[in-house]
């Protein structure tokens, strides 16, 4: 290779490899076929009032077409190709680009629209320049007669070309924000999911003679919701299991949650007694939360009991809770009530009240927060307590699975919502099996 010959191939590499960079500083800016906007519209519009021209454009220069993201006069035309072309010679100069007579200056005569419609004839441009000095393509003002630009024309032109810089700056910082900021929510999310799961237990236990099924509803992905439940054995051969709401919503509630939680289970182990741990509980939150910011809570906290014949003895405390529901074999649908349960953790000297019922088999019982009675039917209208209740006895229910498949459809029929967190924790005995019928012996 010569040395004339070694010259042309390292200009050449170097010219594609800046035009590489180019090229990438077009797609920084993520504006190509994006569709047509007012404010570059404008810009169009005002450069060919400055010139006095029939037609102006806002120019990106890809690989191998010139784009318009704005083209004032000139009808249907959004691209043409990058080579022939005025506005690509425009882009490795700094300085405008002007055509007085295309049809007699070399640049312009294989560029199709002086060619062909609409027959252009005056051309000048200004470079969008990036603060790295990047050519992204032009601000043109075209003319189907010979024209010579003015220097106040010409720099306004740099200045129009200026500005749409700086407008694309300003959406590629709005671009980057929003994708910082939906990085950051999706980080958000995941950190909330996780310690979501932390708060609730992973399975529940498997209880001799029982079946049971929990749900929990977030009614944000990306924020720690303050429901809770949990299922435990006892030492004596009993089970404890508890559902609850705490206030607040985000990193407080979740930090409420966590010591709700562990404070009833600790409690259980010292008293099961179903009172003296939620009194218990509201000492302790008293103790932690002081002064003009309490936290409180509101918990249903029981004890299961098996019995020789197969059914449970169910001992429920409330505390400013929903009443616990009771689905009978029968179909028939009785609350559990606590009401006088006063809420845990804010008053002087919360009373709380204390009930038991039996589970014989084919029963099962329902444990919900508040999140379910305040979703809204297809009317419209809050279900309530009362609507709950006719729901599950307008339907079969089989098992504590079946049960919590019945409320879901709550969560699925058209028209309804469910604008709040909702913990879920069923438990049902199984039914007596009905042996076969004797066969006869002839």
């Amino acid at each position: 290779m010569t040395g004339t010959e070694y010259a042309v191939h390292r200009d050449v590499g170097n010219a594609a490899e800046e035009e590489g960079r180019r090229i990438a500083a077009v797609r920084r800016y993520a504006v190509l076929d994006t569709p047509p906007d007012g404010t570059f519209d404008k810009i169009a519009s005002l450069a060919a009032r400055i010139f006095d021209v029939p037609m102006a454009t806002v120019a990106i220069v890809d690989g191998d077409r010139v784009w318009f993201k704005a083209a004032h006069g000139l009808q249907g035309v959004r691209e043409v190709p990058r080579d022939p072309g005025p506005s690509p010679c425009a882009v490795p100069y700094d300085d405008p680009y002007v055509l007085t007579d295309a049809l007699t200056d070399p640049r312009g005569a294989a560029d199709p629209l002086v060619r062909a419609d609409p027959g252009v004839r005056f051309h000048a441009a200004a470079a969008i320049t990036t603060a790295d000095g990047y050519h992204l393509g032009t601000v043109d003002v075209l003319d189907t007669r010979v024209r010579r630009p003015t220097d106040v024309q010409l720099a306004t032109l740099r200045d129009l070309a200026a500005l749409v810089m700086d407008e694309l700056e300003l959406r590629l910082s709005a671009l980057r924000t929003v994708a910082a900021e939906r990085a950051r929510r999706a980080d958000a999310e995941r950190l909330a999911r996780t310690l979501q799961r932390t708060l609730l237990p992973p399975a529940l236990p498997t209880v001799p003679g029982l079946h049971t099924a929990a749900a929990y509803h977030t009614a944000s992905v990306d924020e720690v919701g303050g429901d809770f439940y949990d299922l435990f054995p006892l030492d004596d051969g009993r089970w404890a299991f508890f559902l609850g709401d705490v206030c607040g919503k985000g990193a407080d509630a979740a930090a409420l949650t966590s010591l709700t939680r562990y404070t009833l289970r600790a409690a259980a182990i010292y008293d099961p007694d179903p009172c003296t741990a939620l009194a218990n509980l509201d000492a302790v939150l008293k103790g932690e939360y002081q002064g003009d910011n309490p936290r409180f809570c509101t918990a249903v906290f029981g004890v299961l009991e098996a019995a020789s014949d197969g059914s449970f003895t169910v001992t429920l405390a409330g505390g400013g809770h929903p009443p616990t529901l009771a689905v009978r074999a029968d179909g028939t649908v009785e609350p559990v009530s606590t009401t006088g349960g006063q809420l845990i953790g804010l008053l002087p000297d919360p009373h709380f009240v204390q009930v038991t019922t039996r589970l014989a088999p084919g029963d099962a019982l329902l444990l919900y927060t508040d999140g379910l009675i305040e979703a809204r039917t297809e009317d419209g209208s809050m279900l309530g307590e009362e609507g709950l209740a006719r729901h599950l006895s307008a339907r079969t229910t089989r098992g504590a699975d079946h049960l919590l498949a019945t409320v879901h459809e709550l969560f699925t029929d058209p028209g309804t919502g469910v604008s709040d967190d909702t913990a879920l924790l069923a438990l049902s005995v199984p039914p007596r099996r009905t042996p076969p019928p004797a066969q006869e012996h002839r």
